[in-house]
């Protein structure tokens, strides 16, 4: 079987569940450490002909990260396109699930079944918190509705103020977030890299959290920790 993935989650996922599947995969794709396949350019703007030429059995893809356009030319091509739609937990599991079994993985992965089972056996948050949770800036643009980073947070106790705007990453003016007055300001090192000296300026006086990206928008092996990982950010945020 040979594979190329669109999607960071889904590289490290399959790398680590189908060692020697994966041909190829982006530039953004950095999990597992010292993956050592062809790269293939951006998740929006992935080179079409170089993967072509890998002579992939698969490519696997997600409705959000990467273009139609692209996909519908490789399909063109000749090329076996599986598209991912992943809006919660729930249904990253589901998703992970028909992604390896496509990709020959003959047996269920250890670590999926041990991510399932720390999701299912959460403890109810002591209590809730609200937040916003910017993704860019300039402009400034926030998580909105259906989200898997929303529901992920929302699963942890942290309610983001702006999950029923009818935009999924709605743009925000920087006084409008301040004005919601959230308890806390999530800020994740991707897609915009957020740091101690670039964003937590923004929002004088409020706790920020700077997060991992990867904990919080990817869903492969990481969903094993996330809940610890976040959790602990959180809270040396509001301390």
């Amino acid at each position: 079987m040979r594979v190329v993935s669109l999607v960071p989650s889904l590289t490290e996922a399959v790398a680590v569940s189908a060692p020697g599947a994966l041909v190829g995969a982006t530039d953004w794709c950095s999990h597992p450490a010292g993956l050592d396949v062809t790269r293939v350019g951006g998740t929006k703007n992935p080179k079409v002909d170089r993967i072509v030429a890998l002579a992939p059995d698969l490519v696997i893809a997600n409705e959000e990260e990467n273009r139609a356009p692209d996909l519908d030319a490789l399909r063109t091509a000749g090329v076996e396109v599986l598209v991912t739609e992943v809006r919660d937990v729930p249904q990253a599991f589901r998703e992970l699930a028909r992604v390896l079994d496509a990709c020959g993985v003959p047996a269920r992965p250890r670590w999926l079944d041990e991510a399932e089972r720390t999701w299912s056996s959460l403890p109810a948050p002591d209590r809730r918190t609200t937040a916003v949770v910017p993704i860019w800036r300039r402009p400034w643009m926030v998580l909105g509705r259906d989200t898997f980073a929303g529901d992920v947070l929302a699963r942890l106790g942290v309610d983001h103020l702006y999950a029923a705007h009818e935009e999924r990453y709605p743009r925000i003016p920087l006084d409008d977030l301040l004005a919601a007055a959230p308890d806390v300001v999530v800020l994740p090192d991707e897609p915009y890299r957020f740091t101690a000296d670039d964003g937590p300026e923004a929002f004088p006086g409020r706790p920020c959290a700077l997060v991992s990206g990867r904990h919080l928008t990817w869903y492969g092996p990481s969903l094993t920790e996330t809940p610890r990982v976040l959790s602990e950010a959180l809270r040396a945020a509001r301390r």
